[in-house]
């Protein structure tokens, strides 16, 4: 770290002749100009210099009776240098001890080669230093503020330790490939691995409501805390993003109130600390939580391009030069946000997404939370049972609402179970509110107090629905904290507070105020509005369907925040806005109102009430259901008319399962008139197939389902079962999925026998599940096209797909691109291309084939004719290969496209292959881009055009 801090400092040393002994009193006269200009902290010398008794309480006195610092450190120059020798050296000695302090003169130290006498290093030193006792200051507050977790429960905290997990964290790139994954947090700054932009300075780290963003930056700041993250940090700036939407549009602070009043105040010399700050900003590490929560009129047009870190400014804009870089630049900065919110790639260093709990994660968790090992055996095998009940645990946040309603009915009723299969969110967080509101009924030793939800629920009606208004005031204005006066206009009480849905944060003028509070989570907001929407009698269909109205709206891609140049919306719209949070409402609407509630709800609102605002709900679905779904294309596949749905459609699909309603199942498939549902990059995960399904299973025909790129998993797969009946085609890829899933895949396709197309490509699959997909080739003879590239197969699965491709006489398409199956597996390849009757297009690229298995391909294509097109790009094929391919061109006369591409074929491998092309028409192309040849040797190709060498 020391050596970090000289880094920047150039300092002019005058060599002083080195003498046997060395004169430290000669060497202060030499230097003396050097010091004077250098020593900015005079008090922590006067400190040591006192304790060791070199200075008595007169010396110091007479240092600080001099009004400039540069007389004072002449002064303690005089006074040391008449003290003699030991004194000194001791001064020097101080000056190599507090690196914080004297951090421009350690280059100064290091030249004059000083090394403390044995004598010296006696001697006590105190680092009194204003920087170094702020950041233990800094240490000690975070360390003290991060070591608790508010839980969601009334006034109930928990040590971080004992309830933070791991969970799924994912390096991405701007198209959100996989770039491999965070093990330790180090990780998040460490160039090595992920880096997507060297120029930004931002880890970005997204993902959905609850899936653990916020306590990830509280064990991040309490590993800091304990010295236990080494990143190079010494300072450690914590902001949610949510306070800058509070600060008026005409006020304005500088970085440095926004740093110290907002976080911790130095209690020595702020401007030293400050000044330390902006000379060293890679020893700072900022975070920012919840960039979508911010909510701001303020005209964002009048951001400067460069602001000065002493000129006060609007601390949104701060906050905005502090991401650019344009403050404090090289410092280190974590941004979290919910999935959908778009930030301006030149801000990010690297781009992290967060995806919830593994199955192993999951395991973990369930450990840790139920210590007793009946409870957790028993929580275990009903999990196990249910899918949808895993699915909603892989988000950490509901897995912990699910497994403490467990844990408080559990302690009623020894033989209480988890919510049955058929569990949507709206049963979890009627379940939290249940919860909550029995543990505020009062004790008594001679009654039971145990009542029924509804008596629960009846109870305090009033004290809901004041909430609900509450929150519902704060949706419609975008509003997360409430001042004391609104909470006392919404006539919530004392009482209606410790029931622990609302906790107190910190006011937001940096001192102390009032109190100010927020829902417990962003999620608990919206189901509190929701609850409003269908407990008042006076809401309208315009305030039912306010959200719907909100959400449908929305544009194809999310508004982009860090839009520069910034522009003034002429809409009016607020540019940091993302609509989550009403996506959340409309969900709860749609559960709340459900046919399942109403034994619930007729107890809290007239039933003529529920009735016509069920009726308005559903009419609104169906028709919003057909609007989603028009305008379809042919797909690419034979007798398919695919409809590509936007992201917003899962909220649409998530709102119906809530329902619970086959007859809105049926109404929603009713408007399915595409037959190729492309659902890619729609940011569905593994919940979301229980709301796929509960509309796939009623569709009449064969179905094409694509949910590429989601975050779908095992989970999910388990719970798509009910529509596998339905689906001929089925793309998985880039879904985490494991050999697990695709044994569930297998069970189920091998079923029905009506698939055709599977697309597993980019998943954590190995032999394992390539024994499955294999076995399901064989016995499914529909399967014509199996995409499964860039997994984790071996030359043992190779074989086993080979030998299951062998025997298919239906096979059209095998892609194995990425996988390792080396030449044992493409000698596997190779028998089953000989003779094949119907393979038309192979990939076996970038596999780890060298010319062995080069060779095996290019005989066993001597006797197939109906192979069109084959890729074995980026392997290790060599002249050797090149010119096996080459007699096989003489003999095959129907491929038409090979790709050698990235190989190790030179010209004369080349050679070989043009020579073949004068004894076959049929071949189109034969790609060698990126081989070892010159530009130079690559002319003497030039009239045969099928060559491509560049």
């Amino acid at each position: 770290m020391e050596g970090h801090l000289c880094a920047n400092v150039d300092i002019s040393v005058k060599k002083l002749p080195r003498a046997s002994p060395r004169s430290f009193i000669a060497l202060l006269k030499v230097h003396r100009e050097l010091l004077v200009g250098r020593i900015r902290n005079t008090q922590c010398l006067i400190d040591n210099l006192i304790k060791n008794d070199y200075f008595s309480t007169e010396d110091a006195e007479i240092v600080v009776q001099f009004p400039t610092q540069a007389d004072k450190v002449r002064k303690i120059l005089d006074l040391v240098q008449s003290k003699g020798e030991e004194v000194s050296e001791y001064f020097v000695y101080v000056l190599q001890k507090v690196t914080d302090a004297y951090y421009e003169l350690q280059p100064w130290l290091d030249e004059i080669g000083y090394e403390p006498s044995e004598n010296i290093c006696t001697k006590p030193v105190v680092n009194t230093d204003p920087v170094s006792r702020y950041c233990e200051k800094l240490r000690h507050e975070l360390g003290r503020d991060s070591k608790f977790v508010m839980l969601y429960a009334q006034k109930e905290e928990m040590l971080l330790e004992e309830i933070y997990s791991n969970s799924i964290m994912e390096l991405v790139s701007f198209t959100n490939e996989s770039l491999g994954h965070v093990g330790q947090l180090e990780a998040l700054f460490d160039d090595a691995v992920g880096l997507i932009n060297e120029h930004g300075e931002t880890v970005y780290v997204y993902g959905d409501a609850g899936i653990g963003k916020s306590i990830l930056l509280q064990k991040i700041q309490s590993l800091w805390a304990r010295k236990e993250l080494d990143i190079g940090a010494k300072f450690f700036f914590c902001f949610r993003c949510r306070m800058f939407s509070y600060f008026k549009e005409d006020e304005a602070i500088c970085l440095k109130d926004l740093l110290f009043k907002y976080n911790c105040y130095p209690d020595q010399d702020p401007a030293e600390v400050f000044h330390h700050i902006l000379q060293f900003p890679h020893t700072v590490l900022f975070t920012f939580d919840g960039f979508d929560e911010i909510y701001s009129n303020f005209d964002l047009s009048s951001v400067p391009e460069i602001c000065s870190p002493n000129e006060p400014i609007h601390p949104l804009a701060l906050l905005i030069s502090l991401l650019r870089g344009k403050l404090l630049k090289g410092s280190k900065k974590i941004l979290t946000a919910r999935t959908g919110t778009e930030i301006q790639k030149n801000i990010i260093r690297k781009k992290v997404l967060l995806r919830g709990f593994s199955r192993n994660n999951l395991k973990e968790y369930t450990a840790m939370f139920f210590k007793d090992e009946r409870q957790r055996a028993l929580v275990s095998n009903q999990l196990e049972a249910n899918p949808n009940l895993c699915s909603l645990c892989s988000v950490p946040l509901f897995c912990w609402i699910i497994f403490k309603c467990f844990e408080h009915f559990h302690s009623l009723f020894d033989s209480h179970e988890l919510p049955d299969s058929s569990v949507t969110l709206t049963d979890v967080f009627l379940l939290m509110i249940e919860v909550h509101l029995n543990r505020s009924v009062k004790t008594s030793l001679l009654k039971s107090n145990i009542r029924s939800q509804t008596e629960m629920f009846k109870s305090r009606k009033e004290s809901l629905l004041a909430l609900g208004k509450m929150a519902y005031k704060g949706m419609e204005n975008s509003s997360f904290v409430f001042e004391q006066e609104e909470v006392s206009s919404a006539s919530i009480s004392e009482e209606d507070l410790q029931l622990g849905f609302l906790r107190t944060v910190k006011g937001y003028s940096g001192c102390d105020s009032p109190a100010t509070y927020e829902f417990l989570h962003l999620t608990l907001q919206s189901f509190f509005t929701a609850l409003f929407l269908v407990m008042e009698e006076k809401v309208g269909t315009k305030e039912l369907l306010e959200f719907f109205n909100e959400c449908s709206s929305m544009e194809t891609a999310q508004p982009t925040c860090l839009h520069i140049p910034w522009k003034k919306q002429l809409s009016g719209e607020d540019p940091f806005q993302n609509k989550e949070h009403f996506n959340f409402t409309n969900m709860f609407i749609c559960g709340l109102l459900s046919e399942s509630r109403q034994k619930l709800f007729r107890h809290l609102v007239s039933p003529a009430v529920i009735k016509r605002k069920r009726k308005t709900l559903i009419t609104y679905l169906g028709k919003s259901m057909k609007s989603h779904l028009k305008g379809y294309t042919r797909s690419r596949l034979k007798s398919y008319n695919q409809v590509q749905v936007q992201p917003n459609f899962v909220w649409m699909l998530r709102c119906l399962y809530e329902t619970q309603s086959e007859k809105v199942g049926r109404m929603a498939a009713r408007r399915m008139h595409a037959n190729y549902i492309k659902l890619a990059y729609c940011n569905a995960y593994s919940a979301d197939c229980s709301a796929i399904s509960f509309v796939v299973h009623h569709f009449q025909k064969r179905l094409a389902l694509d949910l590429d790129n989601n975050n779908i998993n095992d989970y999910g797969i388990k719970q798509l079962q009910p529509c596998f009946s339905k689906l001929a085609v089925i793309r998985l890829s880039v879904n985490q999925v494991t050999d697990h899933g695709v044994r569930i895949l297998y069970e189920e396709l091998s079923k029905y026998q009506i698939v055709s197309f599977l697309g597993l490509y980019n998943n954590q699959i190995t032999d394992v599940g390539a024994k499955y997909v294999a076995k399901l080739i064989e016995e499914c003879s529909s399967l014509e096209y199996v995409k499964i590239g860039a997994n984790k197969i071996t030359s043992e699965g190779g074989k086993c797909l080979a030998q299951a491709i062998q025997k298919s006489k239906t096979m059209f398409e095998i892609g194995m691109w990425g996988n390792q199956v080396g030449d044992e597996g493409a000698k596997a390849f190779a028998e089953a291309l000989r003779n094949h009757p119907r393979l038309t297009n192979v990939s076996l690229a970038f596999n780890g084939i060298t010319t062995e298995g080069g060779k095996s391909i290019a005989e066993a294509m001597q006797h197939n004719n109906s192979v069109r097109i084959f890729w074995l790009t980026k392997n290790e094929l060599d002249d050797e290969a090149a010119m096996s391919f080459a007699e096989m061109l003489k003999v095959n006369k129907k491929l038409v496209h090979l790709w050698l591409i990235q190989n190790q074929i030179t010209a004369k491998g080349v050679k070989c292959l043009s020579e073949a092309l004068k004894e076959n028409t049929t071949i189109q192309e034969i790609c060698l881009n990126g081989n070892l040849i010159s530009q130079e040797e690559a002319k003497a190709f030039e009239n045969e055009e099928r060559i491509i060498c560049f």
